[in-house]
């Protein structure tokens, strides 16, 4: 498959290496950049590191979530390796405008080009379409092209052109627009160049596509081959569930102590056990559902320097990174929210534009929140405040007095501590809407958002069902080691009763 990006001008397209007359293919396509980085060193230690390679690790993915689709890596202009890719792919199509202006031309390159042109016309194609296979196949005859070449008759545009009418033909709708752009060229070089940018969008189409037509294929695979190289490793090494075990511990002693609450759970047994208020309950044993829920809760608490991370879930450590600093993000995000709209009253919130604009500078500026937070949420204060006071005068409306002004920086300031109120009691609130999404699914938790949420409910769906995706994909593949695990952690009756649920 060509390396190429569609956010790539034409220049960039095809690889090379010096003055190669084949562009440079790559490998399997890359993945986007929130997928899973390589496990923490202490890995090594414990004899994980063999298991948690590429192939798991894509059949993870793949696994977890019914819409995973692949993208090609898109490297930054201004990168070193963006410069050179560029470079390099310069540096080809130079030679080849070289080679067919000289007299007489040369078509080395051109073959070369061409060949590749009709492997991925024939990779595009489904079993069924044999007729459009043996018209490719005469058109692009690699014998016949050469012998063609060698009497100095090619018809490289001729030649493109066909190609373009085979594109439109095998083309996504999406894609329709790209092929018709690339019609107007005249320049054979510049044709080709355009022609394998679209042909490696189109290819990359096609793999999506597989993926999603043999997503619950890949997904039972997914979960018996990620069981298969566990159960490999605890054969070897009998200890490997010990941090899990202490994980599940220490998620059961919370439910005693702290009795969570969660709307709407009359009726949630019939999908995963008892309810949260249920769970808790002196009389009932604990439900092994609701152990599981609050230990993957826990992990979003995870302090990065413990080392005893839950074995079965190395492999998910960096998504529930990342689900950890959105869930932080979205604190701030609906905090500021909620002080901002204490100041500007219903009138500016009122307007869904207002909030968007908000919630936009807000997730912008926070981005550095991390490594600077004192400075980032300062700007955030003033921005928040200054769009406050602006939109006020321009509704016609009385603005912000400077007191009002000061006073809504310095709360807005003190969000960004843990301890302040507002903060925490949103903290709490998305923990509990999570918690209440692995009882009751994603769409009914939405239905009765706690207060100071609703402003970011898009924000909350999307972390929601990312959090299910991951716990639910989780349990299916380590559901048995659960059980096992759970059944001297709760009450034997309540263990016979109930097996590890996916939530």
């Amino acid at each position: 498959m060509p390396d190429v990006e569609e956010s790539v001008p034409p220049r960039d397209l095809g690889d090379s290496e010096g003055r190669s007359c084949k562009p440079e293919t790559s490998g399997p396509p890359q993945e986007d950049k929130s997928g899973p980085e390589d496990p923490p060193p202490f890995l090594s230690v414990t004899g994980l590191t063999e298991t948690v390679n590429e192939v798991s690790k894509l059949s993870n993915k793949i696994g977890m979530n019914c819409d995973y689709y692949m993208e090609e890596k898109v490297l930054p202009p201004s990168s070193l390796e963006g410069k050179v890719k560029e470079t390099v792919h310069n540096a080809f199509w130079d030679h080849l405008k070289e080679q067919l202006s000289a007299t007489p031309p040369d078509f080395s390159c051109a073959l070369e080009l061409l060949k590749e042109i009709k492997e991925i016309l024939l990779s595009l194609l489904l079993p069924r379409q044999n007729r459009l296979r043996t018209e490719i196949e005469e058109a692009l005859d690699t014998d016949l092209l050469k012998q063609e070449a060698e009497q100095g008759a090619l018809k490289v545009l001729c030649l493109s052109k066909y190609v373009l009418n085979m594109m439109a033909l095998l083309c996504a709708p999406l894609r329709d627009e790209a092929v018709q752009k690339l019609e107007n060229i005249t320049d054979p070089v510049w044709l080709l160049r355009g022609i394998f940018q679209v042909l490696g969008l189109m290819k990359m189409d096609m793999v999506n596509y597989t993926i999603q037509s043999l997503q619950p294929h890949l997904q039972e695979h997914s979960i018996q081959y990620e069981r298969a190289k566990f159960q490999e490793l605890l054969n070897k090494q009998p200890s490997l569930l010990n941090h899990t075990t202490k994980w599940l511990t220490q998620a059961a002693a919370d439910l005693t102590v702290s009795p969570p609450t969660c709307p709407d759970t009359s009726d949630s047994s019939s999908l995963a056990g008892p309810s949260p208020n249920e769970a808790t309950n002196n009389s009932e044993p604990l439900s092994p559902t609701m152990v599981l829920c609050q230990g993957f809760l826990n992990l979003l608490l995870w302090d990065p320097e413990n080392e005893e991370f839950p074995e079965t879930l190395l492999m998910d450590r960096t998504r529930l990174q990342e689900l950890k600093s959105q869930l932080h993000q979205l604190t701030i995000m609906a905090s500021v929210l909620l002080v901002a709209s204490s100041f500007s009253g219903s009138v500016l919130f009122g307007s869904p534009q207002f909030v968007d604009k908000l919630k936009r500078i807000t997730k912008s500026l926070l981005e550095d929140f991390h490594s600077r937070p004192e400075e980032a949420i300062l700007t955030v204060s003033e921005q928040v405040s200054q769009e406050i006071h602006q939109s006020l005068k321009n509704m016609g409306l009385v603005a912000l007095s400077s007191d009002n002004t000061a006073s809504l920086m310095g709360q807005l300031q003190n969000i960004a501590k843990k301890e302040n109120c507002v903060h925490s009691v949103i903290d709490q609130r998305i923990r509990l809407f999570l918690k209440c999404c692995l009882v009751l699914g994603v769409q009914r938790s939405l239905l009765d958002l706690p207060g100071g949420l609703t402003l970011i409910e898009a924000e909350l769906a999307e972390l929601g069902q990312k959090f299910v995706n991951l716990t639910h994909h989780n349990q299916q593949v380590f559901g048995p080691y659960y059980t096992e695990i759970l059944e001297t952690l709760i009450s034997p009756t309540q263990a016979l009763e109930t097996k590890v649920e996916s939530v």
